[in-house]
């Protein structure tokens, strides 16, 4: 069986288009552990909707920069939240 032929691609260096992307990306910073002074509580709603999606869903930490053990905490507060109805667990879709 011949072995199919693959055109060579062009310009596939080390400054390919995703490392390139990457290079000028600003490192996020998790804002908890920079500013210690800034607490979350389940009984706060209006702060914690930020981390919340419209249709309900917790924003990943990737997205929010928060880091593992910040995001953890952070998601079981929202967690709270929606047990006491402070958050909506989704919205109503009609």
């Amino acid at each position: 069986m011949a072995a199919a032929y693959r055109p060579q691609r062009e310009n596939r260096d080390d400054d390919s288009l995703g490392r390139r992307r990457s290079m000028f990306r600003r490192k996020k910073v998790c804002r908890f552990c920079s500013d210690k002074e800034l607490k979350y509580d389940y009984k706060d709603g209006r702060f914690l909707a930020q981390f919340v999606t419209d249709r309900g869903k917790i924003i990943p930490s990737r997205i929010t920069g928060s880091c593992a053990w910040h995001q953890r905490h952070l998601a079981a507060a929202i967690k709270r939240a929606r047990i006491v109805a402070l958050l909506p667990f989704a919205t109503a879709k009609f």
